[in-house]
């Protein structure tokens, strides 16, 4: 690949990379951070794209996965304790300083508390939830995005939705 040709692949899918990376990293450094990374592994990989899908769909899917590796290594690392008790607080309270472009200034609060909650559910809901929701793709995209089918994004959504319903009944009985 030349790097016209790349260069043309970054630009037509930074914001969706960038976006896609903030919906799950929920900070924007991280998600920064991340979006090179997935063109990094773009720009390495490209000759294993075998055009089953459109090009975006498989970008998606590298950013999907680098953000969910991410958080899982994190993840292992607090319940290894190698993180001290500082760090440990800033994790658990970065979506208080979570910024989204997709949210308005006034709903940052409810938003906050939205992404706390999505941030609890199992991993295939939380993918298939953010990637609805947030990044507003149809359930085929989504599909191919997850190699699931359309019946298990349904259902998935489906639970999420319910398990979401579950983890904010406290919040809104309180306001």
């Amino acid at each position: 690949m030349n790097e016209s040709d790349f260069r043309e692949i970054v630009f037509e899918n930074q914001d969706r990379v960038y976006n896609t990376c903030l919906g799950f990293m929920k900070n924007a450094e991280e998600a920064q951070d991340m979006a090179q990374e997935v063109f990094i592994h773009v720009y390495q990989n490209i000759a294993k794209f075998k055009g089953e899908s459109k090009l975006s769909t498989w970008i998606y899917r590298i950013s999907t996965n680098k953000c969910l590796e991410e958080i899982r290594k994190k993840s292992r690392q607090k319940r290894a304790g190698q993180l001290s008790d500082i760090s440990d607080e800033v994790i658990q309270n970065k979506a208080a300083d979570f910024f989204h472009p997709g949210v308005a200034l006034e709903d940052q609060e409810r938003a906050t508390i939205l992404f706390e909650a999505i941030e609890k559910l199992p991993d295939p809901q939380k993918v298939a939830f953010t990637l609805s929701k947030i990044e507003q793709l149809s359930y085929e995209e989504i599909s191919k995005v997850m190699e699931k089918s359309i019946s298990s994004i349904e259902s998935l959504l489906f639970r999420a939705k319910k398990n979401l319903q579950k983890l904010l009944t406290h919040y809104y009985e309180t306001i």
